[in-house]
């Protein structure tokens, strides 16, 4: 697993120093109409003599800027979706840097700067007027491979027919012995997305807790489970004829599911943000991830 420094949230500001050299990075999506947001992003720095280096991750082909690395930087720019940004977080994790995710589209929980106000964003970074955005990660022991770490989740699914058998323990106790697709587990950030999905509880923004939800079982009872900040979970799975997948953080990262032990780590990774931007449950509202009950919503009708 790679080393994570921890995020330096005091850079300098460009030209605030005798001899300024910062450096930007950006991760793009490989498809969407990044026109505009990327055009803020070029002018900006370029009125201020700030180089870009486009920043090397997974499955990026799309070339729109000369190549460099992200511990050279001092901000990672991802400009897509959710996707992209964790993307861009897990490119800066390793090297302590702060990423800024602007959005093509609609704002998401991980992309808090739409894609017109880029110059706005990175004016005020430049300000130091942002707030860091802890965000934990989970770290992956396993029996077979080397160890991994998420910051959205892990999922553990079977690839076609056959049931998954997942044996859960938590600190060495037994909570549940499960037969059916396979399960989730997530960081409160990546509650919002597939475990939710799944039937899971939402975890609050800058909670110290992860949660295992069960995808369909057959037969049985097993609800999802917020773990402690303190506590081990350790799953325990062997896979029908069908195979299985281990998924992080939206990557099939191998065939064999076997043996996990996770844990839970706080203070992996920074995204900016802004004291002013829109709170991370209000989004959820505003995206109809939550929904007002229909009578609530007659109520308001009749009013």
């Amino acid at each position: 697993m790679a080393t994570m420094s921890k995020p330096d949230s005091s850079l300098q500001a460009p030209g605030s120093g005798p001899e300024p050299s910062w450096r930007v990075g950006v991760v793009v999506h490989p498809e969407r109409d990044i026109g505009e947001p990327l055009r803020g992003l070029r002018e900006w720095t370029a009125g201020r003599g700030v180089d870009v280096v486009q920043v090397a991750v997974v499955g990026q082909h799309r070339e729109v800027a000369h190549r460099g690395e992200a511990s050279d930087c001092d901000l990672i720019v991802s400009i897509g979706g959710d996707g992209t940004t964790l993307a861009a977080i897990r490119a800066a994790a390793t090297v302590g840097r702060p990423v800024l995710g602007v959005a093509c589209g609609s704002l998401g929980a991980l992309t808090t700067v739409a894609g017109n106000r880029v110059a706005q964003a990175l004016d005020r970074f430049s300000r130091q007027d942002w707030l860091p955005r802890e965000l934990p990660a989970l770290d992956v022991a396993r029996q077979d491979g080397p160890s991994l770490y998420a910051i959205n989740d892990i999922a553990l699914v079977r690839a076609a027919d056959g049931q998954l058998r997942t044996t859960v323990r938590v600190d060495g106790v037994l909570f549940g012995r499960l037969a059916g697709d396979g399960c989730v587990v997530s960081t409160p950030i990546g509650s919002s997305a597939y475990a939710l999905a799944a039937g899971g509880p939402l975890l609050a923004p800058g909670m110290d807790a992860y949660v295992l939800t069960p995808l369909p079982t057959h037969g049985g009872v097993c609800p999802p489970l917020v773990v402690g900040p303190d506590s081990e979970l350790a799953l325990d799975t062997t896979a029908g004829h069908g195979g299985a997948r281990l998924e992080v953080d939206g990557q099939v990262a191998d065939n064999k599911v076997g043996s996990l032990r996770i844990t839970f780590r706080p203070a992996v990774a920074t995204l900016v943000s802004f004291a002013d931007q829109e709170p991370f449950v209000t989004g959820l509202r505003r995206r109809r991830i939550i929904i007002d009950s229909p009578r609530i919503l007659a109520d308001d009708r009749r009013a």
